[in-house]
């Protein structure tokens, strides 16, 4: 009973305490203020920029997890260890090598800047650029999810559908996919995350303008630079409000026991 109250305490000091804090400073104005705050132009722009590139990066990632997950899971190839290696590459590099990465290879003065620049393209400095490494740090969560489980449940009822006619779509939609929907769940709830609240990465490979290339993080951090801490912490409660979201459904998830 003592280890379960400490766990209690610890986490509401952890979780609990600075998710209160960042709703007491944000109305400590009154409400008025803070919603004309949430509606001031730059912040609904950066909010909309953010659950944009959410809308665009979570799927794409599903689809690759699964791809990558099946290749891995059911196929035996030179160079197999080293592709789930590499899958694991996002994860271990840091947001901001990433996006300095980015940087070195489509910026102006990088290794393909000047042919992208001949051919009228500008990656860097645009939504494109925000959407591009938001898919590298998100990469691997969706596959993470994937490999384990279906390592562990084998090829067994696949063979079968195969064996009663099934062609490969029919055998993936009616017998794989049922199978692991609650993991490719987790894993784009897990990736939605990362893609709201990533800074490092995003902050190098934006340009950070204003009303044009703010996601929520990055206004966040400009308000609070320019000392008006009553529009960050709005800001940054809407992003909390998203997180707590996105936790309450991962709880549900992992309640329901249906992703494993």
């Amino acid at each position: 009973m003592i280890f379960i109250t400490l766990a209690f305490v610890f986490a509401g000091a952890l979780l609990v305490v600075p998710l209160a804090v960042i709703f007491a400073f944000a109305l400590r104005e009154g409400l008025g203020v803070y919603l004309a705050n949430i509606a001031e132009p730059a912040t609904l722009h950066a909010i909309g920029l953010t659950i944009f590139t959410a809308i665009i990066v979570v799927p794409i990632n599903i689809v690759i997890g699964v791809c990558i997950a099946w290749l891995v899971t059911r196929f035996r190839f030179p160079g197999r260890q080293v592709l789930i290696t590499l899958i694991e590459l996002p994860a271990a590099v840091s947001p901001i090598v990433a996006g300095t990465v980015y940087l070195f290879l489509y910026g102006g003065q990088g290794l393909l800047g000047p042919a992208l620049q001949g051919a009228g393209i500008q990656l860097m400095f645009t939504v494109t650029a925000i959407i591009l490494v938001s898919l590298f740090v998100t990469a691997p969560f969706v596959a993470r999810e994937l490999i384990p489980l279906m390592q562990q449940q084998g090829t067994e009822d696949e063979e079968a559908a195969l064996s009663l006619g099934a062609n490969g779509w029919q055998m993936f939609w009616f017998v794989t996919l049922p199978n692991i929907r609650w993991a490719i769940l987790y894993g784009a709830i897990l990736t939605n995350a990362r893609v709201m609240g990533e800074f490092g990465a995003v902050s190098v490979v934006s340009g950070s303008i204003r009303g044009q290339t703010n996601t929520l993080p990055l206004q966040i951090s400009q308000l609070f630079n320019d000392f008006n801490v009553t529009g960050s912490f709005a800001a940054a409660s809407t992003l909390a409000l998203m997180a707590v979201l996105t936790l309450i459904l991962k709880s549900t998830l992992e309640a329901k026991g249906g992703w494993r």
